[in-house]
């Protein structure tokens, strides 16, 4: 039986949620919210009365080294793992990874996972998040486009702050995928004596000119929805319009042609097998439930907030500062670069130019720390980030008891689909 049988609302909930697994991670996840008051971002403006959600697996040791922290993808939100109710219809995005035994073990690691700043699901009960759709304190109203600009740097800057707050100054490792990988690797880039290890998964070193470009049509579906007015809508309601076609439009390069040829080939919503068209208003079926999936997705996504990520993601460039050369050499920590050969949004071509960046460089600076890959095989592409993960479980759970500087077998190396 194809694993991938399944719509596309199936595909929405898995880039939220994940599939379920055999064994979901033990215990009632408890979201709490950090209130950091104000902060400054990285371009010098200050936000009053920020807070974001955080929630965590494990038990924190006395000395506080045991702490991984998973950072949030484009698309998600702090929960990682677990469920918040047990009448929860599937559990957080990587619980197939984190858990008690589990590649990411919750019997010996303390894994925390934040909200960031302008986090997409802003409308969500589940959520805490300030962004564009917060209170400004000065006016009384929502900030829309008044909110200041933020950037994936400012993203670790608050989670540093919630760290701090919790007295841990060592960090296992840092783990995210997509946008949490770049999350990840800056982590590794602002603060290297902090950080031991580093697994970016479905990311690399900065956006390219294809994902920038990409980020500028998502964001032309909102724009152009005249409910949006130029961000002031919050009287009136969200520019639902444009939010359904940006997430449908974001769906289907998150997965991979092969994945909609498996589930929907060219099959007509209604069942039939002609294969003529009988009215203009027939759907073929990955029509249909690309759009009740997005549909649904975009009833707790608000509109600016989106943008605002969008924006991030463009200017994502490691360490957002200097040449990428640099920058990179500003990383101590060993690397696991993880990734599928079918992802359209991040090329595997990408993250092995960036690794093999990263190799060159410590070869001649001396640094002995390893830069390693992990290929995942699948059709879904970006989404295989989440769906296959579990691939990856050994390769990930070895780099976590392996020592920041010992040297990884040689054989996984060489079929590391980089080298």
């Amino acid at each position: 039986m194809n694993p991938f049988r399944s719509s596309f609302l199936s595909v929405l909930l898995l880039a939220l949620s994940a599939v379920v697994p055999a064994s979901a991670y033990d215990g009632i996840v408890t979201k709490k919210v950090f209130d950091m008051g104000s902060y400054t971002t990285v371009g010098g403006k200050t936000i009053s009365n920020v807070k974001v959600g955080w929630e965590s697996y494990g038990t924190l040791n006395a000395a506080k080294d045991n702490v991984i922290l998973i950072t949030q993808s484009f698309s998600s939100t702090s929960h990682a793992a677990g469920k918040y109710d047990p009448s929860d219809a599937s559990p957080g995005y990587w619980d197939a990874i984190i858990g008690s035994g589990k590649a990411i073990d919750t019997d010996k690691y303390y894994v925390l996972s934040s909200d960031t700043l302008v986090n997409i699901h802003a409308l969500s009960p589940k959520v805490t998040t300030t962004g564009p759709a917060t209170t400004n304190p000065a006016t009384g109203l929502p900030y829309g486009m008044e909110f200041p600009l933020v950037t994936i740097r400012d993203f670790i800057n608050v989670q540093k702050a919630l760290l701090d707050s919790l007295g841990i100054e060592s960090l296992h490792a840092v783990a995210g995928l997509s946008m949490g990988a770049m999350q990840a690797m800056e982590w590794g880039n602002a603060y290297p004596n902090m950080v031991k290890r580093i697994i970016p998964v479905a990311g690399h070193a900065q956006s390219d000119s294809y994902l920038v470009e990409f980020c500028d049509l998502l964001g032309a579906f909102i724009t152009s929805d005249p409910k949006w007015n130029n961000g002031n809508y919050y009287a009136t309601g969200q520019p639902v319009d444009g939010l359904r076609e940006a997430r449908k439009l974001q769906l289907m390069t998150a997965v991979h042609w092969k994945w909609t040829e498996d589930n929907f080939g060219r099959a007509w919503d209604d069942g039939r097998n002609s294969v003529r068209r009988q009215s203009f208003d027939d759907q073929y079926k990955i029509s249909a439930d690309l759009d009740a999936g997005a549909t649904a997705y975009v009833a707790d996504v608000d509109a600016n907030h989106y943008l605002y990520m969008l924006k991030a993601t463009q200017d994502y460039v490691v360490g957002h500062n200097g040449s990428l050369e640099d920058e990179l050499a500003r990383i101590k920590a060993p690397v696991l670069f993880i990734y599928s050969p079918n992802d359209l949004v991040i090329p595997a071509d990408k993250v092995c130019e960036t690794g093999k960046m990263m190799r060159a460089i410590r070869d001649r600076t001396g640094n002995r720390a390893a830069v390693e890959f992990a290929e995942i095989e699948g059709n879904a592409g970006h989404v295989d980030s989440i769906y296959s993960i579990g691939q990856a479980a050994k390769r990930i759970e070895r780099f976590l008891n392996r020592q920041p500087y010992e040297t990884p077998r040689r054989r996984a190396r060489r079929r590391d689909g980089c080298s």
